[in-house]
Parts: C-alpha cells; sequence; structure tokens
C-alpha cells in the first residue's frame, strides 16, 4: 500500500502567534516538505488547486514541478485538478510536462472540486457543474489515449483531428477520480476503470464501505480488470509523539479554517467534542501519536482493501516545525508499521475507547 501526503498549501493566521505567512514563504515551506516527503520514504505527494485568499496553490503543476527538482522517487500528484473549471487539453499538457520533468513521476486526480470560485472565475455556470464534468473527463481521457484527438461537445470548441503535445514518460499518465461520497460519482469511475480517491473527512469510515463495494461492482460489470481498480482514502491527520498535544494543535489550526468555512455556508462551527470524537478510534481524522494513526490506516485498509492513503498536513496553519516533524514520523515510524502488518495480512478491529491522553 503506498502511502503519502496532500496539501491545499494553507496561508491561514498561525494559532500561536496570529501570523499570516506570505504566499512566497508559504510556497518555500511547501517545497521543504515536499522535500522531506521524499527524503523520508513517502510514495505520493498531492497538492490542491483553489482560487481563494487561504490557499496558495492555483496551479498544482507548477509547484510540483518545482518539487520535482528537489525529489528523486516520490510520485507528485494534483489533489484534485478541478476540471470541470479548466481545459483538459492544458491540464493534459501541464501533467505531460510535469511528467517528463519528473521522469514519469506525475499524476492526476481529476475532480469536481470543495470550493466553486473558479467557475465564475473562468466564466462557466454553475448551473452546468454535472455536465461541465462529464464533458471536460470524456476530453480528457481521449487526450490520454490519443495523441490526436476528434472530439465535440458543448461548453468547449470542437477539436477535429488535432495533435496534443507533449505526450507523458508514462503511458497512459495516472489518473485518478476523486469524489466525496455520492453513488454516481463512484459508478462513473468504475464504469471508466479508473483508480478512486475518496475523501473521508469526517464521520465513521466504516459507513464508506458500501461506496467501494459499488465502486467495484460497476468496474467488473464494465468487464474492467478487479486489480486495476484502485482505492485510495484521503483525510484529515497531525502525527505527534504526544496525542493530546497532537490534538490540540490540530483542533486550533482545523478549527479556525471550519469555522471559517461553516460561516460561508451555513454550518455551525466545530466543537472540540465533535472533534475528538473523529479522531477515535472509529472517527475519520488521523490525529494522535505514530501507533494511533497507523492503527487506524491499517483499520481502514481492513475495511476498504487499500492501495493508497493520504493523509492532509495540516488543516490550516500549523508551526513549520511541527508540519515537518509530523512528516518525518509519519515516514520513520507510521509507514514502517502499516508495511509490516499489510504485508502480514493484519486487520486491526478498533476499539471503543478513545485515543490515548
Amino acid at each position: 500500500m503506498e502511502l503519502g501526503i496532500y496539501s491545499f498549501g494553507e496561508a491561514t493566521p498561525d494559532p500561536e502567534t496570529g501570523r499570516t505567512i506570505g504566499a512566497h514563504e508559504r510556497i518555500r515551506r511547501l517545497l521543504d516538505e515536499i522535500e522531506l516527503a521524499d527524503r523520508v520514504g513517502l510514495d505520493v505527494y498531492g497538492l490542491g488547486e483553489h482560487h481563494r485568499s487561504e490557499f496558495v496553490v492555483s496551479a498544482p503543476a507548477v509547484v510540483l514541478a518545482a518539487a520535482a527538482t528537489r525529489t528523486k522517487r516520490i510520485r507528485l500528484t494534483s489533489a484534485v485538478s478541478v476540471i470541470s473549471s479548466d481545459d483538459p487539453v492544458r491540464v493534459f499538457q501541464n501533467f505531460a510536462t510535469l511528467d517528463l520533468v519528473s521522469d514519469g513521476r506525475a499524476e492526476i486526480m481529476a475532480g469536481r472540486g470543495s470550493f466553486t470560485e473558479s467557475f465564475p472565475l473562468f466564466g462557466y455556470d454553475l448551473a452546468d457543474y454535472d455536465e461541465l464534468f462529464e464533458e471536460k473527463l470524456d476530453l480528457l481521457l481521449k487526450i490520454r489515449d490519443s495523441e490526436r484527438v476528434t472530439w465535440r461537445g458543448r461548453h468547449r470548441a470542437s477539436i477535429e483531428d488535432l495533435p496534443v503535445f507533449p505526450r507523458p514518460v508514462q503511458d497512459p499518465l495516472p489518473l485518478w477520480i476523486a469524489v466525496g461520497g455520492h453513488p454516481e460519482s463512484v459508478v462513473r469511475a468504475g464504469r471508466l476503470g479508473l483508480p478512486l480517491a475518496l475523501a473521508i473527512i469526517g464521520g465513521e469510515p466504516r459507513r464508506f464501505v458500501p461506496l467501494i463495494d459499488l465502486y467495484r461492482q460497476a468496474g467488473r460489470r464494465a468487464g474492467h480488470d478487479p486489480t486495476q481498480l484502485r482505492v485510495s482514502i484521503n483525510s484529515h491527520g497531525l502525527i505527534e509523539e504526544n496525542s493530546r498535544q497532537a490534538a490540540d494543535d490540530a483542533f486550533a489550526a482545523y478549527s479556525y479554517v471550519m469555522a471559517k468555512i461553516g460561516r460561508e455556508r451555513g454550518w455551525p462551527p466545530p466543537s472540540r467534542e465533535q472533534f475528538e470524537r473523529e479522531r477515535g478510534p472509529l472517527g475519520a481524522n488521523l490525529v494522535g501519536t505514530p501507533e494511533e494513526v497507523a492503527a487506524k490506516i491499517i483499520y481502514e485498509h481492513g475495511l476498504f482493501g487499500l492501495d493508497r492513503f493520504l493523509i492532509q498536513l495540516s488543516v490550516g496553519t500549523l508551526p513549520h516545525e511541527k508540519v515537518l516533524h509530523a512528516i518525518e514520523l509519519f515516514g520513520t515510524k507510521v509507514a514502517p508499521l502499516v508495511r509490516r502488518e499489510v504485508e502480514r495480512g493484519s486487520v486491526i478491529a478498533m476499539p471503543a475507547g478513545g485515543p490515548a491522553g
């Protein structure tokens, strides 16, 4: 099983100092984080695309290309590329170029995105939300599969037997479909035979088992090789030697971001009680010691038969040294525990109690 990290390049107030760093400093820190993830042996690093002030990464392929020059083996993916409001030709060209720069380590994680700012920014109507994604995904797949493309749609100009360059090192360029829990989305991914990245950022992971089963059933019915129907879980987390300190640090950053988003969407602010439930043995968030985090990943591998697990470090700004230390613990402590138990075929039945204090 592959283990990795994803980030949105958050630039929110530091809970300890109240200071918000600029985009230049945040990008510099982000590159340090990716370089360390590679050095400690993690498998994947993903960057999300956003177009709002809290996050500095609007062009994941550009930042990942910079990271490619400082890393050797870690795979570099978007997490996600909002293809509904982008042009699939440019998405493919950007990630094909990243693949060339990185010697074949690029991936695309295509999704609808968790925010909607990109639609008016690039001149799209939110009323076309579903149709845009289906149409743009269809074009992206055609470009990936063939150098010359003929394609027609409603929301983008048609292409008549035109070549798309450059072509990547990997053939085909890996493309994952990122979903947030809609049955129609997992069925589409299965029908297309594409690997699935499921975001579980709340609730109990075991409740998502039927969705993964649905995905695999759809893939088998469409005639796809079951071994190609890969599954990744993407969740929030933070790793420190002391479980209570990890919870305090993570909640301080998490509560700011989730409260701000909640005000925009009509949600109540997150409570500490709710947060503690989410980081408990059966909850979605991976906040605690290396042993606690490893146990939850092994538990979810048993639930889903995972191929990949990505942790978002962090939700909201934390001191740079805490993030770097969490990455180091993930690579040197968590990953060896997980890999050993997965190789043994271990399955962890999580206890009813909470994390250690």
